[in-house]
């Protein structure tokens, strides 16, 4: 029955490694288009915008796999599940703020194309750092890796 266990845990963690680093790179490929040769515009608009925030989708949903992989064999704490609702929360502030313009609430009123904005990038910045918060507590404490590797 461990084994069994023991293999859906190192399935899970490999499909969730791979998610954030296709996440890293689909980020990067929005955020900084010209490392992959293909900056066009001098302003960051809708279309980089809704890249780098489906990276930081993947990044967060596999992030996500990869820590509930170390709570399987024992309760998962309060601790563990705020961090869980921080990167949620940290990616609506994140997406909200990246998308400001285009939901109407943003810097450049309807009619303009819509660019990304500093305080956009400051909105961002803030869920990106909620977000990492979030994974900050999904860490489990020692005394839970111990019980585990004692059950074991």
């Amino acid at each position: 029955m461990l084994k069994k266990r023991s293999k859906r845990n190192r399935k899970n963690l490999n499909a969730g490694l791979p998610m954030v680093l296709i996440g890293f790179l689909i980020f990067l490929l929005g955020a900084q288009p010209g490392l992959f040769g293909l900056d066009r515009s001098p302003v960051i608009g809708f279309v980089q915008i809704a890249v780098f925030l489906v990276g930081l989708a993947l990044i967060c949903l596999g992030g996500y796999i990869n820590f509930s992989q170390q709570w399987i064999d024992v309760e998962k704490s309060i601790a563990a599940d705020i961090g869980l609702r921080f990167v949620g929360t940290g990616y609506v502030i994140a997406a909200m703020a990246g998308m400001a313009d285009v939901f109407g609430f943003g810097a450049q009123p309807w009619p303009q194309v819509p660019i990304f904005s500093t305080l956009q990038a400051i909105g961002v910045i803030i869920g990106e750092a909620i977000i990492a918060l979030g994974f900050l507590l999904m860490f489990p404490p020692p005394k839970f890796l111990d019980r585990k590797k004692s059950a074991e």
